[in-house]
């Protein structure tokens, strides 16, 4: 009954710990049917148990009170133990390969700088702000109420957020350059593009490698500025320097984009996945050739306001959510930190690890009371034979390698079952690991270590126990 308690605080602590992108997560339920057969297996084990004591000379001489010199089978125990020992290393290697993957995960530098930042993501509704006038008008006037947000660093609007993807893509073939053959159709992929007023890289802190980032100037009619990434940049002009060169034709103005800048690549699709090849735009507060190309059926009413914060995140929050309200009070927003929007990507490899390592750790802590009391048994059982040991001269010392030395010979023993099963198991985990080989050394050594402490820890005590025994008393027994 105290496991079925245990196992209900552990659903509702794993429900906690899952990460939101986990489908039903929170519909997860104690089934019915698995806790039947996990009683049911605890009852088998207890009566298996019984069973094996009434089969035990030693069992008998406990139930009716007589006396056995007949010296029972131990190879059971030790099987057991073995088993318990092999299952506790093939989780532990299992955790620490999650673990390593999660800590490389993590490392992996996103090209942006999400601490003290504030998003605030919103769509336009289709009656209020059904023509473009519109809709310009309510940028306009946001622009200008972020602006003067108190402790405001940086602030911009765009139409799509890393790490999260959601950008606006075309075929890289679709993107001439100014005295170049066009590419053949269908080579070199797609582009990402985004829609971004002139902050949009000090607030996300997105480095400019070469040139600048967009100022006000680029918004003016008839300016048409463009930044690309060091992929995308690298992709078009290999050789050259594509500072000032002319790309995307614009047939309408007879005209085209200029490089200014070439930006850090942002890791869009999270840290597993390499820098996409995109470029930026600017937002400019009227119509131009990027806004008649917008898609329905959102188009440019669906967008991201972005605010750089030193100040506390709560109250920025509410700071940020009563100046959206004063422009429109029937807007739903939705505000969450750049911080917490990017730990959604960690967050599945996050729980699977914890998960894991919840698994286990009480495999560990199995294995260790299990070993203990065999151990303990045995020493009580042994208890004469110690005795005669001693007094025919065996030392402590020579007591106390004895226990441990057999503690130890079940835990390599156990070694010696876990580690290809722990190898095995590995390479159905190999879908879950980022820059982590399954075949990890590091991750199994750490395991049979760790797990080779808790052994001699939970052996300590009772081989002390034994060391110290009376010969004298042993003997008179």
């Amino acid at each position: 009954m105290a496991g079925c308690g245990l196992a209900l605080a552990l659903l509702r602590a794993f429900q906690a710990l899952g990460p939101e992108a986990l489908p039903r997560l929170g519909e997860a339920s104690i089934d019915g049917r698995v806790l039947a057969f996990a009683m049911a297996a605890a009852l088998a084990s207890g009566l298996a148990a019984g069973l094996a004591a009434l089969r035990s000379p030693r069992g008998l001489e406990a139930l009716g009170g007589a006396r056995s010199t007949a010296r029972p089978r131990a190879w059971l125990r030790g099987a057991l133990v073995t088993a318990q020992i092999a299952v506790s290393l093939v989780l532990l290697a299992g955790a620490g390969l999650l673990l390593r993957s999660l800590w490389n995960l993590e490392a992996v530098p996103l090209g942006m700088n999400a601490s003290h930042v504030l998003t605030a993501s919103f769509s336009l509704g289709r009656q209020r702000y059904a023509d473009p006038a519109r809709q310009l008008a309510f940028f306009t006037e946001l622009e200008r109420h972020l602006a003067a947000l108190p402790g405001a660093e940086a602030v911009a609007i765009t139409d799509s957020l890393p790490p999260t993807g959601g950008t606006r893509a075309r075929p890289l073939a679709t993107i001439e350059i100014e005295g170049r053959p066009r590419r053949p159709e269908g080579t070199g992929g797609m582009v990402a593009w985004r829609y971004v007023t002139p902050g949009y890289f000090a607030a996300l802190g997105i480095p400019i490698r070469r040139g600048r980032g967009f100022t006000e100037a680029d918004r003016a009619p008839g300016a048409y500025s463009i930044v690309l990434s060091e992929t995308l940049a690298r992709q078009m002009f290999p050789h050259e320097d594509p500072l000032g060169r002319h790309v995307l034709r614009l047939p309408e103005e007879n005209g085209w984009f200029t490089v200014i800048g070439i930006a850090a690549d942002v890791r869009d699709r999270g840290p597993a996945e390499a820098g996409l090849a995109e470029y930026y735009v600017v937002r400019k507060p009227a119509p131009d050739v990027t806004w008649n190309q917008q898609e329905p059926p959102m188009g440019w009413r669906s967008a991201f306001a972005l605010v750089r914060t030193p100040l506390d995140p709560r109250a920025a929050s509410a700071e940020l959510r009563r100046t959206l309200a004063g422009i429109d009070p029937t807007l739903p927003v939705n505000i969450a930190t750049m911080s917490g929007r990017l730990e959604g990507i960690t967050g599945r490899p996050r729980f699977y690890a914890s998960l894991l390592g919840a698994f286990a750790a009480i495999g560990v802590l199995l294995a260790a009371i299990g070993l203990f009391g065999v151990i303990s048994f045995l020493v009580e059982q042994g208890r004469r034979e110690i005795g005669v040991r001693m007094a025919l001269g065996a030392t402590p010392r020579d007591v106390l390698r004895h226990v441990l030395g057999q503690a130890l010979r079940w835990t390599l023993a156990g070694m010696a079952l876990g580690i290809p099963a722990a190898l095995a198991t590995a390479r159905l985990l190999r879908s879950l690991l980022f820059r982590v080989a399954p075949f990890d050394p590091g991750a199994l050594i750490a395991a049979a270590v760790l797990l080779a402490a808790v052994a001699i820890l939970a052996a300590a005590a009772p081989a002390w126990r034994a060391a110290r025994l009376d010969p004298a008393a042993a003997l008179r027994e």
